[in-house]
């Protein structure tokens, strides 16, 4: 049964989505003290579309704050080798241990988004699941000083608040609102199709590469593999959607003998799903009284499943400029992001437009490899001790029922 949403009238920041990057925006703030209200339209632990990879600066952002004993409690099986397998030769790599980072870990959105969310909720943030943003309060001058919230019950609350921070995917609300401006876009979008797939051996992240098609696996929790199917848009179009299990099942065959063969007789563990594409955005990600995390101010193809890396790590660059709470600050906020980001967001759209031939996707997979080591210096650069100053509590996973306040916060 719904009960009555109860917020306070006055928040520091509130938080509109509540997943890897609006959770961990939300974990940071709380951290230093801020009052935060963090909501999500979606139940907790709730799943979604995700190639599930964390690359090596997303791992050390677990690492840094105190999370990642707990991704590996829950058996995230660790990655310790990555596999690029063009057309029939099979390049593999290993991962080597430094910084804190031992392997590399692929949870399930339903363990990493709760547990973002919980620790947020531990570290004093104000969590709510099922509440919508359905309009912001802005004064005289256009800044935005507050939100309207509308509740499952279908109540609307008023609160004020000093930031709105949107991060609420592609289409956000927040984004839409403020009329934030796309100020780039890519040129291409591929197709995908995921499952997952049970009993396959651990043998690292693996991608497979033929001319026009990819095939991936990926190592998850419960003993399942997070299997993708990318393929050129129009031929998504043309051939997926009329039956998306006999297409996953079309490039598999002819994208990875090998893989297919592992397949066997066997059976998903869980139904096809299809994302049809979209091409890569940034927009402006800060305005007055507002700002924009995650994919809601940064989105690019799935294809080189950077996703969550990208939104853990800004995350952290938005939370530091929250609390330094200067125009100057968001400012900054977007130039690094822009500046770590700019080349993957290139070599990301390049790869998605499926014209390379196999040197030259050689090629951008080797600056792709440089880009990722920048951003793990990026974020070894930053000063640990501002956000660390509670990472040394553990907090559950799960928090029983009769947990105290704080995690009573947490709502469903």
């Amino acid at each position: 049964m719904d009960m009555p949403l109860r917020l306070d009238k006055t928040y520091d920041a509130l938080v509109v989505g509540a997943r890897a990057a609006g959770a961990a925006t939300a974990m940071l703030l709380a951290r230093q003290g801020l009052s935060v209200l963090l909501i999500d339209r979606d139940r907790l632990g709730a799943d979604t579309l995700s190639t599930l990879a964390l690359m090596r600066a997303g791992v050390l952002q677990l690492y840094r704050w105190g999370l990642l004993d707990q991704v590996r409690a829950a058996g995230t099986p660790p990655i310790r080798t990555t596999s690029f397998v063009y057309d029939a030769e099979d390049i593999t790599l290993p991962i080597k241990p430094r910084d804190g980072v031992d392997a590399l870990y692929a949870p399930r959105r339903t363990l990493l988004d709760a547990l973002l969310a919980q620790t947020a909720a531990q570290s004093g943030a104000h969590v709510h699941h099922g509440p919508r943003l359905v309009d912001l309060i802005k004064d005289t001058n256009g800044r935005v000083t507050g939100a309207v919230i509308e509740d499952r019950l279908l109540e609307r609350h008023e609160i004020k608040t000093n930031i709105v921070i949107g991060a609420d995917g592609l289409k956000s609300t927040v984004a839409r609102l403020v009329e934030a401006p796309v100020y780039r876009e890519g040129k291409h979008a591929g197709g995908v199709v995921y499952t997952f797939w049970p009993g396959l051996e651990n043998r690292g992240n693996r991608w497979f590469y033929r001319p026009g098609v990819t095939v991936g696996a990926i190592p998850t929790n419960n003993g399942d593999t997070c299997l993708f199917a990318g393929m050129r848009g129009a031929r998504f179009h043309d051939e997926i959607q009329a039956d998306i299990e006999v297409g996953f099942h079309r490039i598999m065959t002819e994208c990875s003998p090998v893989l297919t063969k592992e397949l066997g007789e066997g059976a998903a563990s869980a139904k096809y799903r299809a994302f049809p594409g979209h091409p890569g955005i940034m927009r402006q990600s800060h305005g007055p009284g507002w700002a924009l995390v995650g994919d809601a101010g940064y989105f690019k193809d799935p294809i080189t499943a950077h996703g969550i890396t990208d939104a853990l790590c800004d995350a952290e660059l938005l939370a530091r400029a929250v609390i330094r709470g200067t125009d100057g600050a968001m400012a900054e906020y977007q130039t690094t992001r822009d500046d770590l980001s700019q080349e993957l967001f290139e070599v990301t759209d390049a790869i998605a437009g499926f014209d390379w031939d196999i040197e030259e996707l050689k090629a951008l997979h080797l600056t792709l490899s440089k880009t990722m080591n920048r951003e793990v210096e990026a974020v070894l650069g930053l000063d640990g001790a501002h956000f660390r100053l509670r990472e040394t509590e553990s907090p559950q996973p799960n928090p029983p029922a009769t947990a105290d306040a704080s995690t009573r916060r947490i709502q469903e």
